[in-house]
């Protein structure tokens, strides 16, 4: 967080989070009165007796994807559905687990840091982006409010946490490689990011890469003191799906990527609304999630490209580089082949119900 980050953010009220690592949740927050028709077959898909290709749809919701919130709460999908198809909702708790349920079948659509899709597909899980919902700058270094540690060129030697797989993980390496710190000079604890937050404050580590909202919460409620914020490290938020699903089911994701885009709108219109529902999911002050929302980019692009492009090829090869991926011939296959713009291209706000 920049100087001017930390004052709006030391002007907050106290803060309390509560993140359950995964949920499901059956029809939540289902509205059916206001069915629609679905569009139709592409070529080759096969539509039941319900005018959908399938009777049920996985797909995550996370209090790092705003979008999907407001996609949840608004019931846009139970709408879209009529009733035909089941919308179960599962919690994800951050891009590693998003990427775990996508690869094992438990969700058909997640949402992950574009790092966390580029290094899944790097490695062989079969997933395509098929909308990009914000570009937020949600990752920093902090470290304990008594800590001497006043720049990361005092990391190394030190032990920080980092969940493997997310964004604020890639966010640590990219500044380790900054300033010229070897890997095997840290000792990264891989942590997901609530354990994280606890270990920082326990003083089981010296310094934490972590995730908002958490990241403002452990600043406002135990003092830890922010060393390194860098928005050019952190990459876009990716909507993806396993491609399998896009093949069988293209008329599904076809509406959630509509519904990803009524709720852009719906944000863009209603900044507060879109903070109190955020404050709700992540159990934390009103103002801090507008807080945490005025460093999200919604007004963007949706179809993914070239600019998602350009910061990954600067990521990609910190992936070699660190061991997570074997080659960097994986990383240009996986970063050629990981869009699909279909579905983004064809996603018209104008046209979509409830505008």
């Amino acid at each position: 967080m920049t100087p001017s980050k930390t004052t709006a953010l030391l002007g907050a009220l106290a803060v309390t989070v509560a993140l359950a690592l995964t949920g499901c949740v059956a029809g939540e927050g289902s509205q059916q009165s206001a069915a629609t028709t679905p569009k139709p077959a592409a070529s080759g898909e096969k539509l039941g007796a319900n005018g959908w290709s399938a009777t049920s749809l996985n797909i995550d919701y996370a209090t790092y994807n705003p979008l999907s919130l407001v996609v949840k709460q608004e019931g846009y999908l139970e709408k879209a559905f009529g009733g035909k198809v089941q919308v179960n909702w599962v919690k994800s708790a951050g891009s590693a687990p998003a990427n775990q349920a996508l690869q094992a079948g438990a969700i058909d659509v997640g949402s992950t840091a574009g790092s966390a899709a580029l290094l899944a597909r790097s490695n062989g899980s079969p997933i395509k982006t098929i909308d990009v919902y914000a570009q937020p700058d949600w990752s920093a270094i902090i470290v304990g409010k008594d800590s001497k540690i006043s720049s990361p060129k005092q990391l190394e030697g030190k032990s920080i946490a980092a969940f493997k797989g997310t964004d604020p993980y890639f966010f640590l390496l990219q500044t380790l490689a900054k300033y010229k710190i070897p890997l095997d000079k840290v000792s990264i604890q891989n942590l997901p990011h609530a354990d994280g937050k606890s270990a920082l404050e326990n003083g089981s580590v010296d310094a934490w890469s972590g995730l908002d909202p958490l990241l403002t919460t452990s600043v406002l409620t135990a003092g830890s003191k922010d060393i390194y914020d860098n928005p050019s490290f952190n990459t876009y938020g990716f909507l993806n799906a396993r491609e399998d699903f896009l093949k069988n089911s293209p008329d599904l994701a076809q509406a959630v990527v509509d519904a990803y885009e009524e709720a852009r709108v719906f944000a863009q219109k209603n900044p507060d609304q879109v903070a109190q529902i955020l404050a709700e999911a992540a159990g934390i002050d009103q103002s801090v999630a507008t807080e945490t929302l005025k460093r999200t980019k919604l007004d963007i692009d949706p179809v993914p490209g070239s600019a998602q492009t350009k910061v990954l090829e600067v990521v990609g090869p910190i992936f070699v580089q660190s061991g997570d991926v074997a080659s960097q011939q994986q990383i240009d296959t996986a970063l050629g082949s990981l869009y699909d713009t279909s579905f983004a291209k064809k996603a018209d706000p104008e046209e979509l119900p409830n505008q």
